[in-house]
């Protein structure tokens, strides 16, 4: 189902008192923006929350005015929610969300009392950097890559035939999922492989973009890591079956210093898992398409690809 809020966003920037007028939206949406705040922001309950939501209410929203008024956001979003569920055969219920976010993630998963969540925030999409609101300035013709990388994290994590570990510990954590705790539980083989699967189902459903833009790379990150592909295999091989919170971090995340990337004198490039996974389950959907890939455990991808990789 699609969710637009940014109706309801727009109508709070003329409050007279604009923290108290973020507060009640929060509340308003509290399915959504609590566990979007816990997992990708910071913990709302901390005295930061209104120092936050006073700078979201006072930025600079020229940039994404004058997008929404050339960008149809809500046909976009609808076309991607319909190729997804055709393509990966949807059999469980997932929102998409239109948001303003408070500059964190530029898109996101999320899931609720078991019900799976893609979100995209648009404050990132306008094609302007912006400092005032951390819009990062994509192209908003990216909007449906992001859409569907996100809607892909959901079916893995919440259609009852999906054998993916990420969707057993949701499971065990009464239906919610945390990027914390399932980052200290899962294996960095899950982890990578669902990114990977993710990256393809984008480049599926959103065809014709720049390679790196389906890894959320620049230009020259994405040669760089091309460069180093055959260092990047060897220095995750060890840690594929280990759990750990900074293991995810290292691979899948940036903002993370040089020297915590550091293997055998080699930065890795960040998020640099996002390209080893898509890698990983290339085999896995030629042979089994799509929408088993997307359900499969990492155990039996990799399987895939071992066999394949011992018959060449």
């Amino acid at each position: 189902m699609l969710i637009n809020l940014i109706p309801d966003f727009f109508a709070l920037l003329d409050s007279s008192d604009p923290v108290a007028a973020y507060r009640r939206y929060y509340t308003s949406h509290l399915r959504i923006l609590e566990p979007y705040w816990r997992n990708y922001v910071l913990d709302p309950d901390t005295s930061h929350f209104d120092d936050v939501a006073r700078s979201v209410m006072g930025a600079d929203r020229q940039d994404l005015r004058a997008m929404l008024e050339r960008t149809d956001v809500v046909s976009l979003a609808r076309e991607t929610e319909y190729r997804c569920g055709t393509l990966l055969e949807l059999d469980s219920d997932i929102d998409v969300v239109l948001m303003v976010g408070v500059g964190a993630a530029n898109a996101g998963e999320l899931v609720t009392d078991g019900r799976g969540i893609a979100f995209v925030c648009l404050e990132h999409f306008t094609g302007v950097a912006n400092p005032d609101t951390q819009g990062l300035g994509l192209d908003p013709a990216l909007i449906p890559l992001w859409l569907a990388h996100e809607i892909a994290h959901a079916v893995r994590y919440t259609s009852p035939s999906s054998r993916s570990a990420l969707r057993q510990l949701i499971t065990e954590s009464d239906g919610y999922y945390s990027y914390w705790d399932t980052g200290r539980r899962a294996t960095l083989r899950e982890h990578v492989i669902n990114e990977g699967v993710a990256v393809e189902v984008a480049r599926v459903v959103s065809p014709g973009h720049a390679e790196w833009e389906y890894y959320g790379y620049s230009r020259r990150q994405y040669a760089r890591i091309r460069e180093l592909e055959g260092v990047l295999a060897r220095s995750v091989a060890p840690d594929l079956e280990r759990a750990g919170l900074g293991l995810r971090l290292r691979y899948l995340s940036g903002g993370l210093s040089d020297e915590s990337r550091t293997i055998d004198q080699y930065v890795l490039p960040e998020r640099a898992g996002y390209y080893l996974g898509s890698r990983m389950v290339e085999r896995a959907i030629a042979e089994r398409g799509m929408a088993w890939t997307v359900r499969a455990s990492a155990d039996e991808i990799s399987a895939i690809s071992s066999l394949t990789a011992a018959s060449a």
